[in-house]
């Protein structure tokens, strides 16, 4: 424990510093004396201009980045229970302070480091200013104080632009250990990257607007064709500025949930962008921003090598309502969290399109199976439930890549829990209640570890929109479970409280559709889920960036010494290529990239192939067992669950119920934004509602 604190420490230090380094960059301070004495020493024959900001910049995040995978394998190893305890102090930062349209819904902490981060983009764009008034240049013999100063403005704010950028990919690593640390993951922070993704367009629009009026009225617009071979390239810019305004129009919320397919398709051009945009920017301030690339970059290949595979899919439960359960297997090494993410790829369905769903499973109960459940909301669900539901179909082809999730069961760590769904919601809630369900027998085989303490009740409150839906709670206990002869629901002293929204009255019994259980033939090229990186991928990951970065900076080094410097040492000054030296940049990140996650993925599926020479589960055949199970969950749902016609639940009567209680109630909502936000504006209060600690799950984004 003592050197998990020491290794936090210093995790903490370089952060700040690197945190320091973004305050000092636009002061006179810095670029009077520190840029001039670093750049004298660091700006050598190997790295040149880069020197610098690949010390400052890049080499802070890079050591986070590898030194927090260290970190969190042995916290894993040496305390997986330390993370559930109470952190009362962060409690209170974490409540709800802010929930509005758009920004939804913004915790205390939340809007200090936002706050904090404008600050800084003030305080950058202030000084830049002030240094560049200071010293202006006058492009050409007629232009006026006024023009250089617009001009200067304009390219100020591509600056700042670019301290937007630094921070933008981080959210969007999937695989992160630096959002892990912060105990984020990459579904809870897709907020911060639409909100950096706004911010850095209207800046570059600014930027790019100012730039096209600068060239008007100084009758320069043949500037805007120019491809400079010394300076930045004004035509890549223009490329960049065109493609990321594309991304920005079809992002919008209204436009994306209307027209997903073309919001998925047009974003996918950010690798066109971000090629052009290192162009126009250079390798100076390309390594500004290089570490959130580089580290999404290895994430991003991870998924790629992962998603080459098919995995098998054993079986499909098609549910009265429009909804459908698919049924993995999965290598036994592989754990998760409750409320983890899986990404799905049908080729038969869309060849192109990935799909985010929540894991039903859980990965003590099931050691060989994962699950996920999709409601049919859109087109591409909707063509795979009538697929399955069609003619009979004995094989489906389907890549994976994840699961992704939180790093502890942290609902743990409440005295009560209420859980509220609306819809497709109560997804995430299955999960948790499957890990509740096998904590208790758990327990009960180890009555006397105090680590794994449990909450005292559980309530479940899930709105629908008709009594079909209610087919949704027989799924709580997995198709294949060792809990067959006992249910644990009632033991954990589940409730159930069911509103049907849209129906006054029990429909009759016969009028239903039957669950309907689809099994898959194995297919000899289908191998089960598995971890990239396998059991230890912490270490491994950490294994990749830090390999994969030594070597981009070994090669950079190489190429710079023998055959970027010795063309810019001609006594006539000659100047290296602006576009090929960035060029050069990006092919060493790429291939350093390829090289080192290649060849510890490739490891890696040869021990797990070693791993699976056991036989693979065939669970054709086992349908009466399947039915046996569905029964039980049945009898076990009926048991603790309420159902209510014709009426929404009172959300605030029953928080405030819990709250009167004066014990810690984990509340967790899952469901339609307007549900999110009227749950959130009940806990925000520190008064009213100080016993109620909210978290919200949205997987709409």
């Amino acid at each position: 424990m003592e050197r998990l604190t020491a290794v936090r420490m210093v995790l903490l230090l370089v952060f700040v510093g690197w945190l320091f380094m973004w305050v000092m960059l636009p002061t006179k301070t810095y670029k009077d004396s520190w840029k001039l004495t670093l750049s004298a020493r660091l700006g050598s024959t190997y790295f040149r201009e880069q020197g610098t900001n690949l010390l400052l910049f890049s080499f802070p995040i890079m050591f986070l980045a590898s030194l927090g995978c260290v970190y969190l394998h042995f916290q894993k190893k040496s305390c997986p229970e330390s993370n559930l305890s109470r952190r009362s102090w962060l409690d209170s930062w974490n409540r709800p302070l802010i929930v509005m349209n758009p920004l939804g819904i913004v915790s205390a902490m939340e809007l200090m480091f936002a706050a904090m981060f404008v600050v800084l983009l003030g305080w950058s764009l202030g000084n830049y200013l002030y240094v560049s008034f200071g010293h202006l240049h006058m492009h050409t013999a007629s232009e006026k104080v006024w023009e250089a100063k617009f001009r200067s403005v304009g390219l100020r704010l591509g600056y700042i632009g670019n301290i937007t950028w630094a921070f933008l990919f981080f959210p969007v690593t999937r695989g992160s250990s630096i959002l892990q640390l912060v105990g984020l993951t990459s579904e809870s922070s897709v907020k911060y990257h639409i909100w950096l993704g706004h911010l850095s367009m209207v800046l570059f629009t600014a930027h790019s607007v100012g730039f096209i009026i600068y060239w008007a009225i100084t009758d320069q617009m043949a500037l805007m064709l120019e491809w400079s071979r010394t300076y930045v390239s004004n035509v890549a810019g223009e490329i960049a500025f065109i493609l990321a305004l594309v991304m920005w129009v079809t992002s919008i919320p209204r436009v994306r949930r209307k027209m997903f397919e073309l919001f998925f398709y047009a974003h996918q051009t950010y690798i066109l962008y971000l090629f052009f945009y290192i162009i126009h920017v250079g390798v100076a301030y390309f390594c500004l921003i290089l570490p959130g690339i580089f580290l999404f970059l290895i994430d991003r290949y991870l998924r790629f090598l992962q998603s080459r595979t098919n995995v098998r899919v054993v079986a499909a439960r098609l549910l009265p309502c429009d909804t459908l359960e698919l049924n993995f297997t999965k290598i036994a090494g592989l754990d998760y969290n409750p409320a983890s993410i899986l990404f799905l790829n049908v080729p038969s369905i869309s060849k192109l399109q990935w799909h985010p769903f929540t894991v039903t499973s859980n990965a003590n109960m099931e050691p060989d199976m994962l699950t996920v459940l999709i409601k049919c909301q859109g087109t591409w669900s909707r063509k795979l439930y009538q697929h399955l539901s069609g003619s009979p179909i004995h094989h489906l082809q389907v890549s994976v890549e994840g699961p992704y999730g939180p790093t502890s069961s942290h609902f743990l760590r409440y005295e009560n829990l209420v859980l509220i769904s609306g819809g497709s919601g109560i997804t995430p809630f299955i999960s948790i209640i499957r890990e509740l369900t096998f904590q208790r027998a758990r327990q009960e085989q180890q009555p006397d570890d105090e680590h794994h303490k449990l909450p005292k009740s559980v309530v479940l409150i899930c709105a629908f929109k008709n009594s079909a839906d209610l087919s949704m709670l027989d799924i709580l206990l997995p198709l294949t479970s060792n809990l067959t002869s006992r249910s644990y629901l009632s033991e954990i002293n589940l409730e159930i409280q069911a509103y049907i929204t849209r129906e006054t009255e029990q429909p009759l019994e016969n009028t239903k559709k039957p669950l309907q259980t689809i099994w898959f033939k194995p297919h000899p090229s289908d191998s089960p889920i598995s971890a990239p990186l396998g059991p230890n991928s912490w270490l491994w990951l950490c294994a990749i960036i830090s390999s994969s970065f030594v070597m981009f900076l070994v090669l950079l080094g190489i190429l710079t010494r023998y055959h970027i410097y010795p063309k810019e040492r001609v006594p006539e000054g000659s100047v290296y290529n602006y576009t090929f030296k960035t060029l050069w940049d990006m092919f060493l990140v790429c291939g350093s990239v390829f090289l080192a996650t290649s060849f510890v993925f490739l490891w890696q599926k040869k021990e797990n192939n070693k791993k699976e020479g056991m036989k693979v589960q065939n669970l054709e055949g086992d349908h009466e067992v399947g039915e046996e199970i569905e029964s039980v969950a049945h009898r076990s749902v009926l048991e603790t669950t309420e159902v209510h016609f014709s009426r929404r639940p009172d959300l605030k009567s029953i928080l405030m119920e819990k709250n009167k209680k004066g014990s810690a109630t984990g509340v967790l909502v899952s469901g339609p934004r307007n549900m999110r936000h009227e749950v959130a504006k009940i806990c925000s209060s520190p008064n009213q509602a100080k016993n109620l600690h909210l978290e919200a799950m949205s997987f709409n984004w």
